[in-house]
């Protein structure tokens, strides 16, 4: 019987879609990686509505990749910051991930995509690893069930 709720299911990437693939979640994610951390930074750079803005940052929180933190500039009201927790931080991985294949196989005249570079500044990109340590080809890798 085939299972109706992915989130339900024992895949994990069905669950990670469930969690996160709802529109501009990624995008949203991808703004906090970059150092955006207020709604209305969020806003601008994304172009999203407010509504829309405020429901995919409630459910990053909710799911652990955000954490809220209140913050008030001098003869302001107290507001709030969203900053990347720790699996927010190992989520850049998946956006690493997401960005070279869309920079590979979907290229664009323009592209405004982020780079992942080193602490020297030199490119890095997102790749299989084996247990000693040794980056694999995409080729070199079999995917099965466990």
């Amino acid at each position: 019987m085939p299972v109706t709720d992915p989130s339900e299911g024992r895949c994990s990437i069905a669950r990670t879609i469930t969690a996160v693939g709802e529109r501009w979640s990624l995008l949203v994610l991808r703004e906090a990686a970059m150092g955006t951390t207020r709604f209305s930074d969020f806003r601008h750079r994304l172009g999203i509505a407010s509504d829309v803005l405020a429901n995919r940052l409630s459910s990053l929180v909710e799911l652990g990749l955000l954490e809220r933190t209140a913050y008030q500039e001098e003869g302001s009201r107290t507001r709030t910051e969203y900053r990347l927790t720790a699996a927010g931080h190992e989520f850049e991985v998946v956006l690493g991930a997401l960005g070279g294949w869309g920079g590979e196989h979907l290229p664009a005249e323009a592209d405004a995509g982020i780079r992942y570079r080193d602490r020297l500044g030199r490119p890095v990109r997102v790749a299989f690893v084996d247990e000693d340590g040794h980056s694999l080809e995409p080729d070199e890798v079999a995917v099965s069930r466990r």
